[in-house]
């Protein structure tokens, strides 16, 4: 059953604002997509506003989700700050009959700007030519080894390499890098990465203590991310690696829709539990438009250091084999090996550690193929 686009626009009409106006005449609707029963649109509110807003994302993305035929639902809640606005105070006591607290009057609504994309507000970050994700499904794969690793491996090609740690909620960076130190800020009042490796990093584990729970809602992540892409400064980079967190939710939606990604990395193990997730990952960022420079395989297969006979735990070529049925690029395979776990325990990544060894060759060789993906990007800039 084919979904339209006034169908939503009716089951949204019954979805009411904090004020109790319903969402059709808030004027905080972007445009709305519908690809074979894929709903993607986005409520663009002030940042003073967000809190009282989510639960009306919820309700929204229910309506949506209870269309005949509507097979998903991505909405996202972006919160702006509206230039020259203080940030908002602690509101005051209010009574049980008075407004929702920061929620501003019906005539307050913006009014609409047309049918925006929700990409419409992508712009480049000065200096850098290139913003690549790495990206999982789920968590436990390894990804912000690999990413770092990737990153080195980059750096190995010649290549200016900038790494942001995207992970709101479980930043690794910190102890991979066995970086302990905050970053300062510029005249400008950015922060400036810091240098480790050759590479310049920011993560919001800089910023915060190692075992502080990140307890944020999805306007919060969203709005730390968009910082750590526009506040820092960067300098001229031709790559920039962002290493997301696992899934397909707030912080993935906020990369695509603030930078035009040149590619996603995704990364995966040889079971199949690891492969569905993999494969949603994927299907996420084709949905938004963003081109998948292949899969990578972690932990591949064990081989012994001992006798060298080589151990396929978790399966073989699984990510090889969906590469191949969804027309990707396969990447390569990375092993199961201890000094690639204790080298990143000890923050001292092993393509940086061990630079002639058998695995720093593996990370180079994968970056050379991400490399030769982007040449045209780079060469642009």
């Amino acid at each position: 059953m084919s979904v339209t686009q006034q169908q939503v626009l009716d089951s949204l009409g019954g979805v009411a604002s904090p004020r109790g106006v319903p969402l059709t005449n808030a004027n905080v609707l972007s445009a709305i997509s519908v690809t074979d029963g894929k709903v993607f649109f986005s409520i663009n509110v002030d940042a003073a506003e967000a809190r009282a807003w989510e639960s009306v994302r919820a309700q929204a993305e229910a309506a949506v989700r209870a269309i005949p035929g509507v097979t998903a639902a991505m909405i996202a809640l972006t919160a702006e700050r509206k230039p020259g606005s203080p940030s908002p105070a602690p509101a005051p006591h209010r009574h049980a009959h008075s407004h929702s607290p920061g929620v501003q009057p019906v005539a307050a609504h913006r009014p609409p700007q047309g049918a925006a994309s929700p990409m419409s507000k992508q712009a480049e970050i000065p200096g850098v030519a290139a913003v690549i994700a790495v990206a999982s499904g789920k968590g436990g794969v390894g990804k912000s080894t690999t990413a770092l690793n990737l990153a080195l491996g980059l750096r190995d090609l010649g290549l200016r390499v900038g790494l942001l740690d995207a992970d709101i909620y479980g930043p690794s960076v910190p102890r991979l890098t066995g970086i302990n130190e905050k970053p300062q800020l510029d005249d400008n009042r950015k922060m400036i990465p810091i240098q480790r490796f050759g590479l310049s990093i920011m993560s919001i584990g800089f910023l915060v203590e190692e075992n502080t729970a990140m307890i944020w809602r999805g306007p919060m992540v969203m709005s730390a991310i968009t910082q750590m892409l526009r506040d820092v400064a960067w300098g001229t980079l031709d790559i920039l690696v962002v290493d997301m967190p696992p899934g397909t939710g707030d912080a993935q939606l906020t990369l695509a829709q603030n930078v035009p990604l040149k590619g996603a990395v995704i990364i995966s193990t040889p079971q199949d539990l690891s492969l569905i997730d993999a494969r949603r990952g994927l299907a996420m960022f084709r949905k938004v438009n963003v081109p998948v420079l292949g899969i990578v395989e972690n932990m591949s297969y064990f081989q012994c250091p001992e006798c060298g006979t080589r151990s396929d735990i978790f399966g073989h070529g699984g990510a090889r084999h969906e590469a191949e049925r969804l027309g990707v690029p396969f990447l390569g395979e990375i092993p199961l090996h201890m000094s690639i776990r204790t080298t990143s325990d000890d923050g001292n990544p092993v393509v940086a550690s061990e630079p002639d060894g058998p695995h720093a060759a593996i990370y180079r060789a994968i970056g050379t193929r991400v490399r030769d993906q982007l040449q045209g990007a780079i060469a642009a800039a």
